[in-house]
């Protein structure tokens, strides 16, 4: 168990990935604003490590998260409601002021309520223990909802499943969150980050620009609209044709032999 009541955010490599690992198990992973900071922190080494090519995002112990640690953001004396790791510059855990650049493959179990759905609506493949419970339960505690979820839920599940479940703060399964496009996979209990894992070794083995490309120009969709996204075709031809990957990847294809992709 974790031994600092502030919480602690481990990044560990492997490979070309970047295991990051929120712990605070012993309070059922509830969010400080010092996790917040580490996450960012651990996010920006992602971004800034050439030899890293993706994150996976995962919680100690059976549940990822009951939400955040409330008398830490809200209470009289807390300060300030709003988290400090939320910079223009910085890649955040929700995505909300940036995204981080390189994918982010989540592993989530048990309880993941609140803070714990938007953090995974913000990465870009979930892969969900069989056991996960999921409530967006801000409404029954007084408050709105403030990690992006009356965004993400529309985006994935449309504005009825959307208002469905946040109006109602209701809790679901995995199954039901598969089917509203919140998770891509949902593994036995134990297995999650092992099967995380292994998706973000499958996305190491592509080329890392080429990978970069696709989900800047996907972002661009998300944020401007069909036309302004299909105007960035040019573009990812461009920077991806540039490249040296790109003629390994065309040599090892004629030489039938896989790619070594440096990134370059």
């Amino acid at each position: 168990m974790s031994q600092n009541s502030n919480g602690i955010v481990r990044a560990e490599r492997e490979g070309s990935s970047l295991i990051i690992e929120i712990d605070r198990q012993d309070k059922m992973n509830g969010f400080t604003p010092e996790m917040f900071e580490g996450v960012t922190s651990a996010l920006e080494l992602l971004e800034q490590d050439s030899e890293l090519r993706v994150g996976v995002l995962c919680f100690a112990g059976e549940h990822t998260t009951a939400g955040l640690d409330m008398p830490r953001f809200f209470s009289s004396n807390s300060g300030s409601d709003q988290d400090s790791s939320l910079s223009e510059n910085r890649p955040d855990a929700f995505a909300l002021k940036r995204r981080c650049t390189k994918p982010i493959v989540a592993a989530v179990q048990g309880i993941t309520y609140t803070i714990g759905i938007e953090i995974l609506l913000a990465a870009d493949i979930v892969i969900a223990a069989d056991n996960c419970r999921f409530c967006q339960l801000e409404p029954k505690r007084g408050l709105a909802v403030f990690g992006g979820a009356h965004v993400r839920y529309i985006q994935r599940a449309g504005w009825g499943n959307a208002m469905y479940h946040l109006l109602r703060a209701d809790e679901f399964d995995a199954s039901r969150a598969k089917e509203l496009g919140f998770i891509q996979e949902v593994v036995p209990a134990g297995s999650q980050l092992d099967r995380a894992k292994e998706i973000a070794s499958e996305i190491g083995q592509c080329a890392p620009i080429a990978i970069q490309e696709i989900k800047r120009a996907s972002q661009v969709y998300l944020e401007f609209g069909e036309a302004a996204a299909f105007a960035e075709i040019e573009n990812m031809r461009r920077v991806t044709l540039a490249t040296e990957d790109a003629k390994e990847g065309m040599q090892s294809f004629i030489e039938k032999r896989d790619p070594e992709f440096k990134g370059s």
